[in-house]
């Protein structure tokens, strides 16, 4: 069967392509869910891409990923460094998780350099822009098989 990964995204990333984009691009959300889509997809796995800006909804949408996702690609944003939920729906998780960050959050402010996911991720991914995602996703499907005889 095809592994599914399901890509997560907090607080702001819809507003990708409006916000900062000195700092963030100027890929948009769909264009980027688009490419998630396609990197998985050449990666041998299946992709869902989802964002929101409530931090109970993102502990929902976690949740919902282990039950029913292979493994997890999670942008967190601003919740990696504040929320003690989503830290504790990603330790619950049972399937492996990758931290994604367009820039990287530990050469910004001070107050980003607080991970609540360090400790309870599978890897990391932070500062290559979109291709953060594209590596990530990468990484995941390898660590899933995809594409090997076993998969």
């Amino acid at each position: 069967m095809t592994p599914l990964i399901q890509i997560l995204d907090g607080p702001n990333l819809g507003r990708l392509g409006k916000r900062e984009p000195a700092l963030y691009g100027t890929t948009t959300w769909d264009e980027l869910a688009a490419a998630c889509r396609a990197w998985a997809q050449a990666a041998g796995c299946r992709c869902e891409c989802r964002q929101t800006d409530a931090e109970g909804e993102l502990v929902g949408l976690i949740h919902a990923a282990s039950d029913g996702a292979d493994g997890l690609v999670l942008n967190a944003a601003a919740y990696t460094h504040t929320s003690v939920a989503v830290r504790d729906a990603v330790a619950a998780a049972g399937i492996p998780v990758v931290e994604v960050h367009l820039t990287n959050p530990a050469a910004r402010e001070d107050f980003r350099r607080t991970n609540l996911l360090e400790d309870v991720v599978t890897a990391r991914v932070a500062g290559f822009g979109t291709d953060s995602y594209r590596l990530a996703i990468t990484g995941l499907a390898a660590r899933l098989g995809a594409g090997s005889d076993e998969s």
